[in-house]
């Protein structure tokens, strides 16, 4: 079977650092699913105005390929334990694909775009179809979750001076996101000064106490 993507993400990350772990951690979010002009037909999204949710099937795109691992140290579990990887959703994966079911923000119909919120993907990330959301048949939540059970919380205090040039919206995203802590497991260094690409500019921080203030954003 080949498959080529049938339109691209278009959000405010440009690189995989910073990016929230799952899908639907950090709803102010916002973001566009551009479709590919083969696909750009309005008749093709009829009816998706009646569902508030999506599954977007996609591509891992930024990782290197390679020899695949039957085992993964995912983050949840302080990047210390390894476990197998079909009992995780690690990009480094046999096949590079992703799944994430996200809210739909807005349809536009005179673009034929998608905007939806909170999605858990790179600007540019190839996508290879889209699905409804069905509760019924979608949502299990006496379902046992292993050790990944229940969903990551804020864990940090983000400060952004006033002085930092962003709009209300974009300062929204960029706390909540930073609020969950991008950084992997393994780092705690207050000295350390991170940096990540968001909205087209780069975002400088430092983590001390439980507290990240942003430096600059430039």
């Amino acid at each position: 079977m080949q498959i080529e993507p049938v339109a691209y993400y278009r959000g405010p990350f440009g690189s995989k650092f910073g990016i929230p772990r799952q899908s639907g951690l950090s709803t102010s979010l916002q973001g566009r699913i551009v479709f590919e002009p083969e696909y750009r037909r309005p008749e093709a999204l009829r009816g998706l105005e009646g569902f508030d949710r999506i599954w977007i099937l996609w591509g891992f795109s930024a990782n290197r390929q390679g020899e695949w691992h039957p085992t993964v140290r995912p983050p949840r579990l302080g990047g210390n334990t390894a476990v197998g990887v079909w009992a995780t959703r690690s990009p480094y994966r046999p096949n590079p694909v992703g799944l994430s079911c996200v809210p739909i923000g807005q349809i536009d119909w005179e673009r034929t775009e998608i905007h939806v919120l909170g999605a858990d993907l790179m600007d540019g990330t190839p996508v290879y179809d889209i699905k409804p959301y069905l509760a019924y048949a979608d949502s299990y939540p006496e379902a046992r979750e292993g050790f990944a059970g229940g969903a990551p919380e804020a864990v940090l205090e983000v400060v952004i001076p006033t002085e930092i040039p962003l709009e209300t919206e974009e300062r929204a995203a960029l706390a909540e996101v930073l609020s969950l802590d991008p950084r992997p497991a393994y780092q705690d260094d207050p000295d350390r000064i991170y940096g990540m690409p968001f909205a087209g500019k780069e975002v400088h921080f430092k983590i001390k106490d439980n507290v990240l203030t942003v430096l600059a954003y430039d």
